[in-house]
């Protein structure tokens, strides 16, 4: 599956090497490109813009709060205008409801698809650190 992840903090770094691990095409966008480095060496590829990372299947953000959500998908040339019909944005960062339940109707509204999943860590070890809640939609379904 091509894998867009936007958002390479600590959490969002582990999950984007999980992905690779697992075999997936995974093309990662950080506002500090540096952070790409080392899932780059790991067979990802490096987006220098947010809708480069929105070409593929499915696009996964991880980011600090509802700001940094409005400005990557709302933001010029963001996820929203970026990603193709039918393709899916995965949201794993810790929003507000009021947020989720915008960006359900927005990407219906664009004929994407929408998945609040939230992450929490389990763990400190890497491998095995992060607890998912997730909620959609019916025509979310993947």
């Amino acid at each position: 599956m091509k894998v867009g992840f936007i958002g390479l903090g600590h959490m969002g770094s582990g999950m984007a090497a999980s992905l690779i691990k697992a075999g997936h095409d995974v093309t990662v966008y950080n506002r500090t490109s540096s952070k790409a480095d080392d899932l780059v060496g790991k067979g990802a590829v490096a987006a220098s813009r947010i809708a480069e990372a929105c070409a593929g299947d499915a696009v996964i953000t991880m980011l600090a709060n509802d700001a940094a959500v409005e400005d990557v998908v709302y933001g010029h040339q963001g996820l929203r205008a970026s990603l193709r019909k039918g393709a899916v944005h995965i949201s794993s960062s810790t929003v507000s409801v009021a947020l989720s339940e915008r960006l359900s109707v927005d990407h219906s509204a664009a004929g994407q698809r929408f998945v609040a999943a939230p992450g929490a860590p389990i763990s400190r070890r890497p491998e095995n650190w992060l607890s998912l809640r997730v909620g959609a939609r019916r025509q979310s379904r993947m």
